[in-house]
């Protein structure tokens, strides 16, 4: 099978129909993301299904080139067009000599843990997590517990865009039903909690809401629902825990119903967001320290990593030093900080979108929002004395910001950060103050992190999965200084046309 690949075709064309349409952008660090489109759009798409078909036969030969056997789990999420995109990327990897698990409509973490439940060595997960109606994608692996990093996508797209592809012999496929059971089965195995707790569960009508309710149910928990029915248009907004709009949600209705927390999950069921029983939306890396604190209590010493959009105080928190906690600050993104956690062998590792992996005892090393749910449930068993908000206001007070993130185009993005991060360096080199005060720390592991002497930080950095850049900005201080930095680093963004407006601000 050969195809004519493109990067550009207008749909109802011969043309279209008869080229893998693949724009080349949508390879992106850690796993692939398109505009398909939907009805009533007018935006051109960026993948057609020959495109899928394509992008199916260059992972199978990268996992044939790779030495790694030809069984691979496919699965997908709830939106119209995921199942024909499934298929379309099965008829590829078949072609290709793969031999295809499909467990059928799927949560991203289940499809890891099936990795581990078949016995499989690689995974292709469609999804588009928690982007708008119209975008798809696949999330891919080849090394369980591990998703894919830039050494692998950049091995794909180069053999996709080439048309380097072995056509094999040997492709199979078959279905496994109600894989669903056993993912349940084996996230809630053991785990009872004691405590009565009132949890609202919000799912933005994403796949999670046919997983997250039983699952809490199963532990113990009485379920309060919200926006569990699936309907992949999303009537009321995207399932983004990150999103102060569904946070907001899920605040209105443990407010109404007096739950003791609300757990919301995004589009693919890989985070988990928390607001706590006095309505307190609570950023994922504060979260984070929550749970390190807890765990650090059974597991002295523990070692954790987190994503350089993360609060300072996994350093300075003093329970977590009591504990002997140590922490790595490192690259944001899934893949990254998933494999570092690995390399680490650390208990577990915290994004601040609310990717968190556990190694075990806990988790298998993914990312599941399910697990980060449970492990939730548990420590509030373990303090059922305290609510959710006094464990949340038992942390030192910090100032920050949500994830902010103005446009700006995939193509242009990292050069914007680039000229960003040098006009960071070139200030500090001079000894030009940054929001009135001393730059002391500039941290380039992913974007640019830059520390003013009283511990305020601002970074930026590209999105990996949108045309965006993400801006976040924490003070230890005051709110003041969070509003200085954040007008001092906007300040320097501005001097590049290219930056949009903000997705939000706070």
């Amino acid at each position: 099978m050969s195809f004519n690949i493109v990067g550009d075709a207008v749909p109802n064309s011969f043309l279209f129909e008869t080229s893998a349409l693949i724009k080349p952008s949508g390879f992106r660090e850690y796993d692939a993301r398109w505009w398909f489109g939907h009805p009533g759009s007018d935006r051109p798409p960026e993948l057609n299904l020959v495109g899928v078909q394509a992008l199916g036969m260059g992972l199978a030969t990268l996992i044939r080139r790779r030495g790694i056997g030809p069984d691979i789990v496919v699965g997908h999420d709830f939106r119209s067009y995921s199942l024909s995109i499934k298929l379309a990327l099965v008829s590829g990897l078949m072609a290709a000599g793969g031999r295809v698990i499909d467990i059928g409509l799927a949560l991203s973490p289940m499809a890891y843990f099936a990795q581990f439940a078949l016995d499989t060595p690689s995974v292709a997960m469609v999804t588009a997590s928690h982007n708008e109606n119209g975008w798809t994608g696949v999330k891919m692996g080849a090394e369980r517990p591990l998703t894919f990093g830039p050494d692998e996508m950049s091995a794909l797209k180069e053999i996709v865009l080439a048309g380097d592809f072995d056509q094999v012999s040997g492709g199979a496929y078959e279905f496994v039903q109600d894989f669903r059971n056993a993912y349940l089965g084996d996230l809630t195995k053991g785990k009872k909690i004691a405590r009565k707790l009132r949890v609202v569960a919000a799912c933005g009508n994403g796949t999670a809401g046919a997983f997250a309710p039983e699952a809490l149910e199963r532990i113990g928990c009485e379920v309060i629902p919200l926006d569990t029915e699936l309907d992949h248009t999303f009537p009321h907004y995207n399932p983004n825990p990150e999103d102060m709009q569904m946070l907001h949600a899920i605040r209105d209705k443990v407010l109404e119903t007096g739950a003791d927390i609300g757990l919301g999950f995004d589009g693919d069921g890989d985070r988990c967001g928390v607001v706590d029983n006095l309505g307190n939306e609570i950023f994922a890396d504060k979260v984070g320290v929550m749970l390190a604190r807890d765990i650090s209590t059974l597991h002295a010493g523990a070692r954790f990593v987190v994503d350089v959009k993360s609060t300072g105080l996994f350093q300075t928190d003093p329970v977590l030093k009591e504990n002997c906690a140590v922490t790595d600050y490192w690259k944001t993104g899934h893949s990254y900080i998933k494999r570092r956690v690995s390399e680490l062998a650390a208990v577990a590792g915290f994004e601040k979108s609310g990717h968190f992996f556990f190694n075990p005892p806990i988790g298998r090393g993914y990312d599941d929002g399910l697990v980060t749910a449970i492990a939730i449930c548990e420590m509030m068993d373990r303090n059922p004395g305290k609510s959710m908000a006094e464990l949340y206001a038992a942390l030192p007070v910090t100032y920050g910001t949500p994830t902010m993130s103005p446009h700006c185009d995939d193509d242009v993005k990292y050069d914007v950060v680039a000229r960003v991060t040098s006009d960071f360096l070139e200030m500090k080199e001079r000894g030009e103050p940054l929001a009135n005060q001393a730059i002391t720390d500039i941290v380039t592991v992913n974007g640019v992190r830059i520390v003013a002497e009283d511990g305020t930080w601002g970074l930026v950095r590209a999105s990996s999965n949108k045309p965006e850049l993400v801006v976040v900005v924490e003070s230890p201080v005051s709110a003041e200084r969070r509003r200085e930095m954040f007008e001092s680093v906007d300040s320097i963004l501005r001097r590049n046309p290219e930056v949009g407006a903000y997705n939000q601000t706070f």
